[in-house]
């Protein structure tokens, strides 16, 4: 059975335990075992974190001790996968760039605050986990993020949709969902999930859901790429002895 945690808290206007008990949900109805904290203490044991198979970040804001994040980066590298949602992941620990850089982004604005109505279009590319949810309206807050171009793109939304300074800009497409690697690890991000109703739309359920399956089967995939590499020395070695 695959093992997923789940480390919740922050800023509580994002309702971080009522998002994790539906990330949770989502989990157990794939038969993931699943373990839920609201402490960053859960990144302490290092070990632990590489026997794991997901590592769901939900914590706004705050702050982190460095030896948390080197120990989650380590995990992730190792393979173990790393998937999450608006705030919780991608404006956690604003001043810890060694996180903005494993998962991808950081959020430095949401013009309209909550409210604002605006489209979730879909990018079809080379990788098809979204292919199964098309287009689709959501009302509330409209990220705006600064982004890893190593990030491979899964859905976006355009700006301006209300007035402001970056309107001069004209029309700009900001991703919604990517993916990314970190090492032999895979990252999965979404940046809809303000509060947990908008996680429990159909749409956002099934990225959140693609996500997960897709972050950690990555660790299998390492695993099996070393074993292959280590055969392939191993014949190597063979062959030169011979």
């Amino acid at each position: 059975m695959s093992k997923a945690l789940i480390v919740w808290g922050g800023w509580d206007g994002h309702e971080p335990e009522q998002v994790a008990a539906i990330l949770e949900r989502i989990l157990k109805e794939e038969q993931f075992e699943v373990e839920v904290s609201d402490t960053l203490e859960a990144y302490q044991d290092a070990e632990k974190l590489l026997g794991l198979d997901l590592i769901v970040p939900l914590w706004t804001m705050g702050q982190i001790k460095q030896e948390l994040v080197d120990n989650v980066s380590a995990a992730v590298q190792s393979g173990v996968g790393l998937a999450g949602c608006h705030g919780g992941m991608c404006d956690a620990f604003r001043n810890n760039v060694d996180w903005q850089f494993m998962t991808g982004g950081q959020w430095v604005a949401h013009p309209g605050n909550d409210g604002v109505e605006y489209m979730v279009n879909m990018k079809r590319g080379s990788s098809p986990l979204l292919d199964h949810i098309e287009d689709f309206q959501v009302k509330s807050e409209q990220y705006y993020l600064h982004i890893d171009p190593a990030v491979e793109v899964l859905a976006t939304t355009c700006f301006p949709v209300v007035p402001g300074p970056h309107s001069a800009n004209g029309p700009v497409d900001m991703p919604v969902v990517w993916t990314k690697r970190w090492g032999n690890g895979r990252v999965f991000y979404n940046s809809l999930g303000h509060h947990a109703d908008i996680i429990d739309m159909p749409q956002v359920t099934k990225m959140m859901r693609s996500g997960f399956l897709w972050a950690a089967a990555g660790k299998q995939t390492a695993a099996a790429r070393g074993s292959s590499l280590a055969k392939a020395y191993t014949g190597m070695a063979d062959s030169q002895q011979r």
